[in-house]
């Protein structure tokens, strides 16, 4: 006789009831210690974003990925930029007395983040740099749905019925990567989860299996095979097996590999604040993966430079880093970057596969008397695996924030994130964002 079924409970249902079940109890403290740097990270690219012309555009959620300045995840995904935005709305527009804590953040925050990181487990495709669709679009919809699901405590089946809402959300074409659409992409899954959520709250339903089944979620990946997620009673966290990585410029992700290969070669050919020796160089070779939305030669706006290997290998020569301010028209425009992007040329290796976690740039620069240079980054310095430091983090958000916000206000988010699992009320954060003097809302902390 065939063993006995001991559950019929489906992947969905499983999912339903994890995220009505995960309390503040199941998180630890390194999973605590990260979301917060993500938490601040986002706030401060946001912050940024508002300066844009993709904001002024379209002035809603998509402001905090306006400038490809998110965190990264592996498999690909931004995980922040869809969550973080629909739980600071939940907690601007519910009445007082429906407050969220600090802790209570922390932790839909991190179901979001968790629920995104397993799904892109249910398929090997999601392993590499995506081809097809944007990844936020589809696992940061449903991520948003979780997040807005456990801020307001619903009930398995509210849970379930959001997940199955958010995924007739979902998608969005690669075509649109390095564009001004691009930015809706991340915009729209904070939007459409939180929308989600509040349809299920009010009933709207939804296949109950749409985690399970191929015609479901199982629609964006040939290779699709769902899982259960870990018990309540051992719950394990990907974000404490794994950390993100955070951009030290606004570009793609495989761009900060150029730059740091680039940045460590550049050593060889200029001396102190001497300039590239631009003519005697003859040719530029850039190894990196097979990539072919990042594969722009001679980038025509500030969206193309972002996805571009080689204006990151020439802009890093050029300059010795890259910034924000790389990505002006001026600085895209230069006859001297145009020149470097002439001489530039890509290579794909067989053994450099497009995912984020393995892949590498090997840059190799040949000078008109034949003399060769060469540097290689496997990892470079914001990866998981080599972190940014908190003072270089915080000197990111403070050089994002300060452009929209007060010094006063810029330190009271710093202060108030630093301790998010000891605040109140949330409604601080959103008084800062705003800019509200921090002797109105430091009362609503519980500080140290």
């Amino acid at each position: 006789m065939p063993p006995k079924t001991l559950t019929c409970q489906t992947v969905t249902e499983n999912f339903a009831n994890v995220i009505h079940g995960l309390n503040a109890s199941h998180l630890t403290d390194l999973v605590i210690q990260r979301s917060k740097r993500m938490i601040l990270d986002t706030l401060g690219v946001g912050l940024l974003g508002t300066s844009t012309e993709v904001f002024h555009k379209v002035i809603q959620y998509s402001k905090v990925h306006s400038m490809d300045f998110d965190d990264t995840w592996h498999p690909a995904t931004h995980p922040s930029g869809a969550v973080l935005p629909a739980l600071l709305a939940l907690s601007e527009v519910l009445p007082q007395k429906q407050k969220f804590s600090g802790l209570d953040l922390l932790l839909a925050f991190n179901v979001g983040i968790e629920v995104q990181g397993r799904l892109m487990r249910f398929s090997n495709e999601a392993s590499y740099v995506p081809k097809r669709f944007h990844p936020p679009s589809v696992v940061g919809t449903i991520g948003s749905a979780a997040a807005t699901a456990k801020l307001l405590a619903l009930d398995q089946f509210k849970c379930k019925a959001a997940l199955a809402v958010a995924a007739s959300y979902a998608g969005a074409p690669m075509a649109n990567a390095a564009t001004q659409t691009k930015p809706l992409h991340i915009g729209n899954a904070a939007r459409h989860g939180l929308e989600a959520t509040c349809l299920a709250s009010l009933g709207l339903q939804g296949n109950k299996q749409i985690l399970d089944m191929e015609s479901g979620l199982g629609a964006f990946y040939t290779d699709y095979a769902p899982r259960f997620l870990p018990t309540l009673q051992s719950y394990s966290w990907l974000l404490d097996q794994q950390d993100v990585a955070i951009k030290r410029f606004p570009a793609h992700l495989g761009t900060h590999w150029v730059a740091d290969a680039v940045s460590s070669l550049r050593r060889y050919l200029v001396e102190s604040d001497d300039s590239v020796p631009i003519s005697r160089i003859k040719r530029i070779v850039v190894k990196v993966p097979d990539v072919r939305y990042v594969n722009r030669p001679f980038p025509n706006s500030e969206h193309e430079a972002r996805h571009s290997f080689q204006f990151a290998a020439c802009t890093a020569l050029l300059d010795g880093s890259i910034s924000i301010q790389s990505f002006r028209d001026q600085n895209i425009s230069r006859p001297e970057l145009k020149e470097l992007l002439s001489k530039t040329k890509l290579e794909d290796p067989a053994d450099n596969k497009p995912s984020f976690d393995n892949l590498y740039c090997e840059v190799n620069v040949t000078l008109q008397d034949g003399k060769v240079f060469s540097e290689r980054c496997d990892t470079f310095y914001g990866h998981w695996r080599k972190p940014l430091s908190t003072e270089d983090l915080k000197k990111k958000f403070h050089s994002n924030a300060s452009s929209v916000l007060s010094v006063e206000a810029t330190e009271g988010i710093i202060e108030t994130v630093d301790n998010l699992e000891k605040v109140e009320d949330c409604f601080v954060l959103s008084a800062f964002l705003k800019g509200t003097q921090s002797t109105k809302v430091l009362s609503k902390m519980c500080l140290p």
